[in-house]
């Protein structure tokens, strides 16, 4: 490791939660201003009861996202959104194969997994609440 940049660590987390907050913002608002299609979506891909299943990742998704970029909680949402995306690997892209199907899904599920295990860093609202869980 290079010791040097070390300093830098909080940069690198608050750049992961900004980006995984956003993408996940971004995908959550298209579900929550049409409820009705992310529930024949998850119909679609077949999880029951959909009209469960849809408007939960859709608020998850929005909310969650919210939280990553504003560093609340975070430990919590990424782990949500960790098992989302297992789920989501096993049961729809990862019958697609590697390239083309769930290679930026499991891109996404690593960058979960550092804020699982790292948290939020300095610049987040858990470091100003004291509540990083580590």
């Amino acid at each position: 490791m290079i010791q040097f940049l070390y300093v830098f660590s909080d940069w690198g987390l608050l750049a992961l939660r900004l980006v995984l907050g956003l993408i996940f913002l971004v995908h959550g608002w298209r579900k929550v201003k049409n409820l009705s299609g992310a529930v024949s979506s998850f119909e679609a891909m077949g999880f029951k009861p959909a009209k469960f299943w849809g408007p939960f990742v859709a608020f998850l998704e929005f909310v969650g996202g919210i939280a990553l970029i504003v560093g609340i909680v975070t430990q919590v949402f990424a782990a949500l959104f960790f098992v989302q995306f297992v789920v989501a690997i096993l049961k729809v892209t990862g019958k697609k194969g590697f390239a083309g199907g769930y290679e930026f899904d499991l891109l996404i599920l690593a960058a979960l997994l550092a804020l699982v295990v790292l948290g939020s860093g300095s610049f987040s609202a858990d470091s100003m609440l004291g509540l990083l869980l580590y």
